[in-house]
């Protein structure tokens, strides 16, 4: 009787084309439902689109190293090339997919190929969250709030992390875990969450002086903070409504204008869609590559037959 893997393993070319062809759907369907995103990629200065592709660009990197080393502490080594496709794939569930779909496509395929845990994976994903709430408060805070004030928001927010962490870990304590952290990795996952969290902040610069917006890099910042925090409860595509809800909210923090939130977030999301088209168009050839090159394989070891 065939396993579930074998199955898997069969079935997996005919997965790849439907994800293809189903990923070319969603953008065709997703500009067709938002047609106001096209016409701002195409009255807005090119010099800023491609400053915010290579800005995504090395967003996705940052994110790629951190997910890889997410894999390691559960104890899978990932391939470059699978790294990054991983990356790619669950950075287009985040996007089209309600919640935080991104991890469970992850999750999901560490499972699969690798029998990981999905209690390992989600401790594993907890740490990661837990970096990204206290640079994200440190960020909400810094240079708009006294000095004290934001010591207070870092520590409670790391203290809310670890409270969470212990709870979890409490129950995850069973001799079937195979978590392996060092400090070596933590830090590492620590300083990609810092260079991630100033990427964004990169990017929400850019968008912010496109639309004409007067900010100082400490409303950046805070604002940068402020958009972040929607990822803990983002239930529409990439957080539509939730983060726009989550900056006015903290308007009195950062104090950027509403017009200026709109205008930037529209910016934002249209450049977005196009980045995410052109790692479709990367995870496509990827996959391309690995059928040629695997038939290349075959043709030499059918020539060294003979």
């Amino acid at each position: 009787m065939m396993n579930f893997s074998d199955l898997f393993k069969k079935l997996r070319p005919y997965l790849v084309v439907g994800i293809i062809l189903a990923t070319i759907a969603l953008f065709v369907y997703y500009f067709h439902t938002h047609p106001g995103y096209l016409r701002q990629l195409l009255e807005t200065n090119p010099v800023v689109i491609i400053l915010l592709l290579l800005t995504n660009f090395a967003l996705i990197s940052v994110v790629a190293v951190m997910n890889h080393v997410s894999a390691q502490m559960c104890q899978v080594e990932l391939e470059k090339r699978e790294s990054l496709l991983l990356t790619i794939y669950s950075s287009l569930a985040n996007f089209f997919g309600p919640l935080q779909s991104g991890p469970g496509v992850r999750a999901g395929y560490l499972k699969t190929q690798y029998k990981v845990r999905l209690r390992d994976f989600t401790f594993v994903t907890l740490i990661s969250y837990g970096f990204y709430a206290i640079v994200s408060a440190l960020f909400l805070v810094i240079g708009v709030m006294p000095w004290w004030a934001s010591v207070l928001v870092v520590l409670s927010a790391s203290g809310i992390s670890f409270v969470v962490l212990r709870q979890f870990g409490k129950k995850n304590e069973t001799g079937n875990s195979k978590i392996k952290l060092s400090r070596r990795r933590l830090s590492i996952l620590g300083i990609a969450t810092v260079a991630q969290v100033s990427l964004m902040a990169v990017r929400y610069g850019i968008e912010l002086t496109a639309v004409g917006a007067q900010v100082s890099l400490g409303q950046i910042v805070s604002y940068t903070g402020a958009a972040n925090f929607s990822l803990f409860v983002s239930i529409t595509p990439d957080g539509i409504g939730i983060r726009e809800a989550f900056l006015l909210f903290a308007q009195r923090l950062h104090g950027v204008e509403t017009h200026a939130i709109v205008a930037a977030s529209l910016i934002d999301r249209a450049s977005y869609v196009m980045f995410l088209a052109i790692l479709g168009v990367i995870a496509l050839a990827l996959h391309a590559h690995k059928r040629f090159a695997a038939k290349n394989d075959s043709d030499d070891k059918e020539e060294e037959e003979e």
